[in-house]
Parts: C-alpha cells; structure tokens; sequence
C-alpha cells in the first residue's frame, strides 16, 4: 500500500495587541466552503462512491468474526428508514433520540437517521448505563433531554439503567433483546420503514442552525451539561481540519478507532472526518484497558489506517505490543500520515519510542500531531503545523478562527470564536450565558502562552486551567498543568498520570497514577504475582519514586514547582466515579474530592507508610 505524505496548511498568524493587555491571534487565510448540513456528505458519497465501505464492526457472532460492513448506498438508505421512523412518531427538538449505547453500525445509523429527519439526538456516554450504580448522571442527563425515544443494542444488559433512569412510558428501540419495563421496538422493525416524501422534506429544512446532536460534557463542576451542536458547528470544523491538513482528504481516510461517539473527539472529530471525505470507519472493539487492548492490537493487524488516533494512554498501551510484534508494526505504518492524539499529554518516552518504531519500520518518523479544543469548539480551535509542532506545542489558530487571551492570574486565559463554536448549553441559559465574554468569545477556562511572542507562528503553549491553579499558604502560584506535565515525563515510563494537591498547603503534594506493568517489573514480580498494593509497597518501587522526586525537585526551580511527597494510587481513578473520562484523562477535582482522606495522609505530621517523601 501506498503512503500519502502528509502534508500541512500555512502557518500564518495575525496577532494584535489591545491596550487592555487583551491578545487577539488569528489566521489571516479565509475558512474554505462548507455544506449547510452534515447529511449533505452521506448523500454526496452514495452518489459518488456507492459500493465503498462506509462503516465495519467486527461480527463477533459470525464466523471467523469477520467484519460487518456497510457501503454509502447502505447506510444512506439505512439512514432514511429511521428518519422515517421518527417522523412517523412525531418526534421534534422537544422529543429527541438518546442513544446509550457505544459505537456500533447501529448507533451510526439512528444518528444519521435523526439528522435527516431534522431531529437532535443524544450519544449518551455507556458506562452511565453499564458501570454507573446509582444511575445519577444518566438520571440527570435523560431529566434535561426529555427524550422521545431511547435507543440500546441490546436491552438486557441496559435493563437496569433504563427502569431506574428512562422515563416512563418512552419508546425504547432494541437490536436484540427489547426490554419489559418500557414500550418496545426492535430496530429491524424500524429499519423496514420505507422512507416517503415526508423524509425528503424533513431533510430539506435542515440547515447551519439546525441542532444536530447534543453532547453532555464529563460534568465536573457538577452534573453533566448538553453542549448544544449544530450542523455548522460539524460542517465549518471539517472544513477548517482539511485547510490544516490538506493530505487528509487527498484519498479517502481509512481510522480504525475506539473513541467514544459520545464524546466531541470520537464523535466529531473522527466520525467526520471519515464521512466528510468518503472515508471508510472500522470501529474499534478494543480499549486502553487491561483485557482489552489486546482486540484494539489485534484489529490493526487486519486494518492499516491512514491517520491513527488515540489518547495518550491508548498509546502508551499500545506500545509493549507493536514493540514485540513486527506484523503489527508493518500493519500499522503501511499507509500511516500520521499518530494523532488529545485529551492529555504525552510522555516523551511514548513519542520517542513511537518515533523509533516509524524508523525501523519504514525508515522515516511519523508525526504525532496534536490539536486543542473543546465540546463547545466542535472540537478544533487550534492545530498544529509544520512551524509549531515541537512537543507541548498545541499549535496555531484554525482558519475561520480567533483566539482571545485575556490576562488572568498572571496568566493568559484564552477564549474564542469562530462557525464551530457552540450556540450554549441545552436548557441552560444562564450557563450560556457564564461561558461567554460580552464580546461573545466562548471562554475555555484553559491558559495559553506564546512559544515566542515575537515569532507567534511557533504556536501556543497549553498552560493549564485556570480554575486547577492554586496558591500554596506562602502566596505562590502552583501551574496544576504544566507540573502534572512535567512530572509525568520526568517519571516515564512509571507513571500515567498525576493529580496535584496543596491548595492553601506550604508544599504541593501529588497522588501518582503510576503505570503498574512498568512498577511490577520495578518490584521484580511477574504478572499477576501480586495485587498492586503489594507491589507498590516493595523497596525496589518506593526506592526508585524516591530518587524520581529527589531528582524532578533538584531541577524544578521554587516551591510552586516542587513536589514535597507522593503516594502511588494502588486503586486507579475510575469511569465510575467520575475520576476518569471515557478518553481516559484524569479530572484533577473530582480524584481531590472523592480522595480527600488520602490528600491528608499526604500532609499527616507523622506520614503513613504510604508516603514517599
């Protein structure tokens, strides 16, 4: 298979400087066109490219476990029936689709069905339904939505979560298994639907304003909020991706990919990328989790993808099984442009080991691209480029885009505006109303700063959230984000992720997310010999923290820089709780909240054993 080299936009940036001290930083190259509503691509490439493969899942009841495929032609046609289908049961923007389901051709199917019949629909994260206990964040989520109809793959395993969360009397549609609790359709029953007139001219009012999905962010300052996302939102960032990487649409993309539709990166970001470039999408049954990345490793044996997505710990998981596996490496390189990832940073070792991999493999680095955004951005406001791609550089402002950096604390917050940026939050105005400026620039909560104000086509700096900082007793500032960043790379390979306690404390203290594969070698155990509190307990573990910390506070600088004394989680944040997001980044609040008692074991007058000092 061939390579497509990638390829990069310009990197132009504009900057003025306000007397206010306020920046303004933008592309000077005008946003490229666009079509009035996403639908407009699945119709273009039915027409264009019928036979191609659109979307592949593994069959896992079929033979061999194969792929099951759908071409354009299919899922267009797919599409129309369930629009049919919920314009027959009258549903409207005060009646939406909730999918709790994960990605599947299915899921697929009732999303683009919805935005054809002009109705909003909502991919509601699944672990809310499949690991949450008390069903809270589902609860509060289907409350606000008030949903027309609930669609599952399989309603026995959603059962619990839709008698405890799902309202009463609402349709629930089912691949298999519909449940008793609710009214009932199996979805082949809505498929058989055949798409009339009334599909057509619900699809013709569709336009740039129209809602096309509502996605509810991670909730947490509290309960998850529905960022309202248009169909310019979707169509406009596209747009702005293919002037950022030109390369992209020159043949059609091929992702194999896990990243949850529910979530801005997987479901925008990637989804559409595929489907705005006739693209074909092999989801991904595998995960960045013990058990489960083995299917995410075996999959790009069989798919070789044209960009490869991933959160820096899906990398970082990956890694141990491409090193040891040459049919995997070759796999994965064969037509590769580029490693792309978001969600949190990434280790040096991760991107140096990658980057060996790309030379031994086929003799040239593969770029590991990143970008920054957010669910209320689409997601891309910023991209990197030829010129601001050096590791930590988040890059430069899209096309179509303007970056404001507001002084704050010392620092820049940013803030922005552009066609992606979301309209407000789904009934919730004065929410809306808080997350803009009176200039109407969207406010991310996150600091920026200048590689070199004097060069700004070096790109940003992503210089942490604004509301993580805190001041230490002395007065001192601690930067929450670049000193988790910092740490994470002094550490590697021994640590994941960090969270930073201190507020209002005379030292910064940290609780270790510590990367337990490599802390078990560390302890000398083979795997499974022991549960990680043991091993994380050995000499050989705490000896080697130890020197990390004496070595990181030698070199860091003040005390807003410095670590006095670490404990290593032995239980991980969880998806559960909250600790975790579906992309796998650590919510710093919510691991200080629900961990309280281990933050005043860190800064106890007599320390536990636990305590690395």
């Amino acid at each position: 298979m061939a390579r497509t080299k990638l390829t990069f936009g310009p990197p132009d940036v504009i900057v003025e400087r306000r007397p206010d001290g306020a920046i303004l930083a933008r592309s000077p190259h005008a946003l490229g066109a666009y079509p009035r509503a996403a639908t407009a691509w699945l119709d273009h490439w039915a027409a264009v490219a019928p036979e191609r493969v659109f979307l592949a899942e593994r069959d896992h009841a079929g033979p061999g476990e194969g792929w099951r495929k759908l071409t354009y032609a299919e899922a267009r046609a797919a599409a129309r029936s369930v629009a049919q289908g919920l314009i027959d049961r009258g549903l409207s923007k005060e009646r939406p689709v909730a999918i709790l389901s994960g990605n599947s051709l299915d899921h697929a199917l009732m999303g683009l069905g919805a935005m054809i019949a002009g109705v909003p629909y909502a991919p509601v994260s699944a672990p809310y339904s499949l690991l949450a206990r008390d069903f809270s964040r589902l609860k509060a989520i289907l409350s606000v939505l008030t949903p027309g109809l609930v669609f599952v793959d399989d309603g026995a395993p959603f059962g619990p979560a839709l008698k405890a969360a799902a309202p009463a009397g609402v349709e629930v549609v089912a691949r298999v298994n519909p449940p008793a609790s609710h009214p009932s359709t199996t979805l082949d029953r809505l498929l058989s639907s055949d798409a009339s007139a009334k599909v057509d001219a619900a699809q013709a009012k569709v336009g740039p304003d129209t809602i096309a999905k509502l996605l509810f962010t991670s909730g947490s300052t509290g309960a998850p909020k529905g960022v309202i996302n248009t169909h310019r939102m979707m169509t406009s960032n596209q747009a702005m991706l293919r002037g950022v990487n030109p390369s992209y649409a020159a043949e059609p993309p091929v992702l194999i990919d896990w990243l949850p539709w529910s979530h801005t990166f997987g479901g925008n970001n990637n989804f559409n990328l595929v489907l705005a470039n006739g693209g074909s999408f092999f989801i991904d049954d595998g995960r960045p989790l013990p058990g489960a990345i083995e299917a995410t490793a075996r999959n790009l044996r069989e798919v070789s993808p044209t960009v490869y997505y991933n959160v820096p710990r899906g990398f970082e998981m990956l890694l141990p099984y491409l090193q040891a596996d040459e049919a995997l490496r070759r796999s994965l390189f064969a037509r590769l442009q580029a490693f792309c990832y978001a969600g949190a940073a990434l280790s040096p070792y991760v991107r140096e080991s990658y980057e060996r991999l790309g030379l031994e493999t086929i003799g040239e680095i593969v770029p590991m691209l990143t970008s920054f955004g957010s669910t209320e951005t689409g997601p891309s406001a910023i991209s990197v480029t030829e010129r601001a791609r050096a590791p930590g550089v988040i890059g430069v402002p899209n096309s179509g885009v303007e970056v404001k950096l507001v002084p704050n604390a010392g620092k820049l917050e940013a803030r922005v505006k552009s066609p992606s940026v979301t309209p407000g939050y789904w009934r919730e105005p004065e929410l809306t109303k808080a997350a803009f400026d009176d200039e109407g620039y969207y406010r991310f909560g996150d600091a920026l700063r200048f590689v070199d104000e004097n060069d700004p086509e070096r790109g940003f700096i992503f210089d942490g959230r604004v509301a993580e900082d805190f001041k230490l007793a002395t007065g001192a500032w601690v930067s929450v984000g670049p000193l988790r960043a910092k740490f994470v790379a002094h550490c590697a390979p021994y640590v994941t992720d960090v969270v930073i306690a201190g507020h209002d404390r005379d030292e910064a203290a940290a609780l270790v997310v510590p990367n337990l594969a490599a802390c078990r070698e560390l302890a000398d155990m083979p795997h499974g010999a022991a549960d990680p509190a043991q091993f994380l307990a050995c000499e050989g573990v705490r000896g080697r923290f130890a020197s990390l910390l004496t070595t990181f506070n030698a070199e860091a600088g003040g005390s807003s820089r410095r670590l006095a004394r670490l404990i290593l989680m032995d239980h991980p944040p969880s998806l559960d709780t909250g600790e975790l997001t579906d992309k796998g980044s650590v919510n710093q609040r919510t691991v200080l909240n629900r961990r309280a008692a281990m933050v005043e074991e860190l800064y106890a007058d007599r320390p536990s054993r636990r305590v690395i000092m």
